[in-house]
């Protein structure tokens, strides 16, 4: 089974149709980050979102960032922020379903899933991370049904047909 996947700020960005300016801020702050200057580039972040609170880029990016170093309550939030904020955008849900999925809430990941792939139906990322999501759903029904039914918890290629309802 993969790894769930963040959606890419810069494609998001784009896709978005942000204002090139600020696509361009954003490129720099996330290269910034990527040569290894996390906090310079959360500063410099922190100070462009002082400026544009409201701005979705910036408070994605931040999102993203804050995930990969391991502030995952932090990210949480920004995200759920996000698709209150802007229900619209398919993004903010995908990543924050990968959070709920770290954190072995798959249910919600998979609602999450879900409502972005009805925002975006071609949203390959999101479709990639739903399958990833109903891969780890079965996994769970296997085991919990292994030991009730003397099976493996390997899943098998066909159903098996119950042959009586058990009193």
């Amino acid at each position: 089974m993969g790894r769930l996947l963040l959606a890419p700020v810069l494609i998001s960005a784009v896709a978005l149709g942000w204002a090139a300016d600020g696509t361009q801020q954003l490129r720099e702050i996330e290269q910034q980050f990527r040569r290894g200057e996390a906090a310079p580039a959360l500063q410099r972040l922190d100070q462009a979102l002082q400026q544009q609170p409201a701005d979705a880029g910036l408070r994605f990016l931040k999102a993203i960032l804050l995930a990969e170093t391991q502030q995952s309550a932090a990210a949480t939030v920004l995200l759920e922020q996000l698709t209150q904020d802007f229900p619209e955008l398919p993004e903010p849900y995908n990543n924050l379903a990968v959070m709920q999925a770290s954190a072995g809430r798959l249910d919600q990941a998979r609602s999450l899933l879900v409502t972005a792939l009805r925002l975006d139906p071609g949203y390959r990322t999101a479709h990639e991370n739903l399958g990833d999501v109903y891969a780890r759903l079965a996994l769970r029904a296997y085991t919990a049904a292994s030991p009730a039914a003397g099976t493996s918890a390997s899943p098998n290629t066909s159903p098996t047909i119950t042959p009586r309802i058990e009193p």
